[in-house]
């Protein structure tokens, strides 16, 4: 059943559907205790790519993760993405062409927006926020999905961050997902931590792109600071995603970082390895990580303290507006980190590549 609520602003309705099955009223209800339980504390933004076709309306579909923390590493993920497929998908010389003109663009000019082949492409902008309680930045909660059989093994693949994800702002939601959309679409930046051009443009974003979207859940790692919870990790689709990556680090990544197993050591060597055979009893250290590994995989823990440092698994949301015009791409007071630049060796219309020691082929 749908039901429409006219928001501020001008903006256009939500659409509204009633949960029917039991396990979605268990997350409802999950959602809404946690609504009134947390504050939202905004981190900042986030930058990926979305495509756009005729065919497609007004939906826009996700082709590069919105998961980096400036505009440039969006362009030059498309730039990536555009070259690839002029290299590997180019049906003949025209359509190579055209792609390899995109490309010479990403590689010299600032670009947030090109058509190529019919599709539109766009650099779009999004901010990660999460819940603040009591205890700190929000963990998973009950009904978060988890896998029946959690899989440790590193070298297994996980769900890609918005993959294959369509951004439509008449899609269907739930009273708490309208009821949180509601609540952010004022929000602007304030403080005096901000620029003046950041808090002006963020006020401005509420008149031009007055919708709020809000894309999926995602997971990551913080660690407590003498300042407050630092991110330690990229995001990732899961909360057991985001653990198997803290495994990876406390087990392989730290104790090679601190000279308790040799860089150079395979792949398989690790402190629970090394625990499992004795080598760890003489190093308390070596030893407390790959304790920590096993306090880790007793089940759904979401923290950890390893060598006084404070680990959590924390959960992260992200909103994206979205105008007249789709979805909103990079603000005037948004930072670069660097500057265009070529990524690929030279490719030409044929399909042929040429690398720097092909001299003057």
């Amino acid at each position: 059943m749908d039901h429409k609520r006219e928001k501020p602003g001008g903006a256009r309705p939500v659409v509204v559907r009633i949960p029917q099955e039991p396990v979605e009223s268990a997350v409802e209800a999950d959602a809404v205790d946690a609504m009134q339980a947390t504050k939202v504390a905004v981190r900042g933004p986030l930058f990926g790519v979305a495509a756009q076709t005729a065919e497609g309306g007004q939906r826009w579909r996700v082709v590069v993760a919105v998961t980096a923390g400036c505009p440039q590493e969006a362009r030059d993920s498309l730039n990536s993405l555009l070259w690839f497929r002029a290299k590997d998908d180019a049906e003949d010389r025209a359509e190579r062409r055209a792609l390899l003109t995109a490309v010479t663009r990403l590689e010299n000019e600032r670009v947030d927006e090109l058509t190529v082949l019919g599709t539109r492409y766009r650099v779009v902008r999004a901010d990660e926020y999460t819940g603040m309680g009591p205890d700190g930045i929000e963990q998973p909660r009950p009904t978060d999905p988890e896998p029946v059989i959690p899989d440790w093994n590193h070298s297994s693949r996980d769900l890609e961050v918005d993959d294959d994800l369509v951004l439509d702002p008449a899609t269907p939601v739930t009273p708490a997902q309208a009821a949180e959309r509601l609540m952010l679409c004022d929000m602007a930046y304030s403080g005096a931590q901000y620029p003046d051009d950041v808090l002006r443009d963020s006020r401005q974003a509420r008149d031009t792109h007055p919708d709020v979207l809000l894309l999926p859940t995602a997971f990551l790692i913080v660690k407590q600071t003498a300042t407050g919870w630092q991110r330690d990790s990229g995001l990732h689709t899961s909360a057991h995603g985001a653990r198997k990556t803290l495994d990876y680090s406390l087990t392989h990544w730290q104790p090679r970082r601190r000279g308790l197993i040799p860089l150079q050591a395979g792949f398989d060597v690790d402190a629970r390895t090394l625990m499992a055979a004795g080598a760890a009893t003489a190093d308390s250290e070596l030893a407390a990580y790959a304790d920590a590994s096993d306090r880790l995989r007793t089940g759904r823990v979401n923290q950890i303290e390893v060598q006084g440092t404070l680990y959590r698994i924390a959960r992260v949301r992200r909103l994206l507006r979205w105008g007249d015009n789709g979805p909103e791409g990079p603000r005037p007071s948004d930072t670069n980190g660097h500057d265009p630049e070529r990524i690929h060796p030279t490719l030409d219309e044929h399909g042929t590549v040429f690398f720097e020691d092909d001299g003057d082929a």
